[in-house]
């Protein structure tokens, strides 16, 4: 491998070896998020679609159905539908936690308002069942279709644990499961399907993207406490600012003494923050070895969607995945 190559993250060598099949996906969805009667839908839309997303999950999409030998067509369909479905969610996720920064930009639910932005992540869902549909796929229809509700039941699930210290460790990684993992295994497992690949192969494309996606989610927990936003694209403390019961909170309350879990209940569960609570929450958090023991967890994760690439065939795609799992962690190491 050459220093230029080695120099590229796994991202940028993944755009490369699929670009044009990207360029189809591109066209695809800008022709699909066009409205004859509704021109906000396209506007919103485009707010956050071209927003300079890494497109990471509709990518995976592409990559595991040509790392099966896929030649036809409809990869382009299911990776445009992935995409649809990760906008969406976040249209609703940021109404739904009143965000105002999305991708270092103002959110659509700031520039326009939360109906428009509830609205338009319905249209895209319904678009993605559209395009799902035309791959004439009845299981790749069913994957997605259940990874939406899956999706929408993690959040749901997150509401009800988020400020409540009882969330353990259990809870958690259901929660993670449905946000964020259930896409990005839907979005590998569609793409060996597409191609007709054995199941063993199938089974091991889902294990990877599910653990690729929780040790992402929770690589994006401790970038939380100890990131720039320039990094993550939003700003440092926002989950402790919205009370947000993450993997290191979790740890820390667990070991938590009973002055340190009146601190928890009233940061958290009340939602009484002041000065220095943020500094404190880190402190805390650094005390119990919590940040720590949730950075193993993410490397056991990125280890494990490593393992699951042992079982797929040897392709240069699988080797830029496998660094890609290694590289969604190497930001907390």
């Amino acid at each position: 491998m050459s220093l230029d190559i080695a120099a590229k993250t796994p991202h940028d060598q993944l755009a490369e070896m699929l670009a044009a099949d990207m360029a189809a996906v591109n066209a695809l969805i800008r022709d699909r998020m066009a409205s004859e009667h509704a021109p906000r839908i396209p506007e919103v839309t485009a707010h956050l679609i071209e927003a300079g997303g890494k497109r990471l999950r509709p990518m995976l999409t592409l990559a595991a159905a040509r790392l099966c030998g896929y030649a036809g067509p409809y990869h382009v369909h299911l990776a445009a539908t992935v995409e649809f479905i990760h906008t969406a969610t976040l249209l609703h996720d940021d109404v739904v936690d009143e965000s105002t920064q999305r991708r270092g930009r103002p959110t659509a639910n700031l520039l326009w308002d939360n109906k428009s932005s509830v609205l338009v992540g319905d249209y895209l869902f319904a678009r993605s069942f559209q395009l799902m549909t035309e791959t004439g796929n009845m299981r790749v229809l069913d994957i997605l279709a259940n990874a939406s509700a899956t999706i929408a039941e993690g959040e749901v699930l997150q509401l009800t644990a988020a400020q409540d210290l009882a969330t353990d460790e259990g809870i958690y990684l259901q929660v993670v499961r449905g946000k964020t993992a259930a896409l990005f295994s839907a979005a590998t497992e569609v793409g060996g399907v597409i191609a007709g690949a054995e199941e063993a192969q199938v089974r091991a494309l889902f294990d990877y993207g599910d653990a690729l996606g929780i040790a992402f989610q929770i690589a994006d927990d401790l970038l939380d406490y100890g990131g720039t936003s320039a990094v993550i694209g939003k700003n440092t403390g926002d989950d402790f600012r919205e009370r947000k019961l993450t993997l290191p909170v979790i740890k820390a309350v667990a070991r938590a003494n009973a002055a340190e879990r009146a601190f928890w209940t009233r940061v958290i569960e009340k939602g009484q923050q002041g000065d220095g609570d943020l500094e404190q929450a880190i402190a805390l958090m650094q005390r119990h070895g919590a940040m720590e023991d949730a950075r193993s967890d993410a490397l056991m994760w990125s280890a494990k969607a490593c393992a699951a690439l042992e079982r797929l065939p040897n392709h240069p795609l699988r080797d830029v995945l496998a660094e890609l799992a290694d590289f969604v962690v190497s930001r907390i190491r």
